[in-house]
């Protein structure tokens, strides 16, 4: 009874949230990201990003204007993450924050305090165990990648969002599904990750981009951002890697560009 009960709550929420076609197919366009979905992933996404922004508060700081595209372009990428999983992946907090552009934080630990940022000194993001996204709007915004090729913000905070899920602290370790080896990711990731300090330690070209050498959280999180944005050619470089993450997220975004 429960569960048809909630079924018929998230009808009734998709059904009355005021976002129209035309304002969906915007959402689309100006994310290169999410063009790569087929209909029936977009309408799939539409309705879970929906139900997002039903469940979470977005706030405006630093005098930001928030409006309504602004706030549906941040919720589709997260919501992408998790297309194929769950909305409960994203339970447990309520808020996401948002300023115009780089903004300052005293805290600066991952272990301590359950908090992992992006960048030092002015921060493009910033994900808390139980507590907000933070992000700026500038990091996030159509088209940035202030980071170059394939960098993506919001995934990238959500993707820590993710690994927080089995404490308050990111650590490269998400909750895997039971059909994944636990032993098989940390071989992976782990050899995958050793192989970009080697490379940074040697002054060699890092086959992606040298913050994920920081720890094992961040290198999770950039990884999950070209898996999304850049998914031919992170599977050209990195197939197993790749392979992992297609079995975490439950999708295959460089199939969808070989239809």
């Amino acid at each position: 009874m429960f569960r048809k009960f909630k079924r018929w709550r998230k009808k009734q929420i998709t059904l009355g949230e005021p976002v129209n076609n035309a304002l969906w197919a915007r959402t689309i366009a100006r994310a290169q990201v999410l063009e790569m979905l087929n209909q029936e992933e977009s309408q799939r996404l539409r309705k879970r990003t929906i139900l997002f922004l039903h469940e979470k508060s977005f706030t405006a700081a630093g005098g930001l204007e928030l409006d309504r595209p602004m706030q549906l372009h941040m919720a589709a990428q997260a919501c992408l993450l998790i297309l194929n999983l769950n909305l409960d992946y994203f339970a447990g907090w309520h808020e996401v924050i948002v300023y115009p552009r780089a903004f300052v934080t005293g805290r600066n630990t991952v272990e301590e305090h359950g908090l992992v940022h992006s960048s030092q000194p002015g921060l493009g993001g910033e994900a808390w165990g139980r507590g907000p996204v933070i992000l700026s709007w500038d990091d996030a915004r159509p088209g940035a990648q202030i980071h170059g090729e394939g960098s993506n913000v919001v995934l990238h905070e959500f993707a820590h969002k993710l690994d927080m899920l089995n404490g308050t602290n990111a650590n490269g370790m998400p909750p895997l599904h039971h059909d994944m080896q636990r032993q098989q990711w940390t071989d992976t990731l782990g050899t995958a990750y050793e192989k970009l300090k080697q490379q940074l330690r040697q002054g060699s070209q890092p086959w992606i981009d040298p913050y994920a050498a920081t720890n094992p959280a961040e290198f999770f999180a950039v990884i999950s951002e070209h898996f999304f944005e850049r998914p031919l050619w992170f599977q050209g470089r990195e197939k197993s890697l790749y392979q992992q993450l297609v079995k975490f997220y439950r999708q295959d975004p460089a199939a969808r560009l070989a239809v």
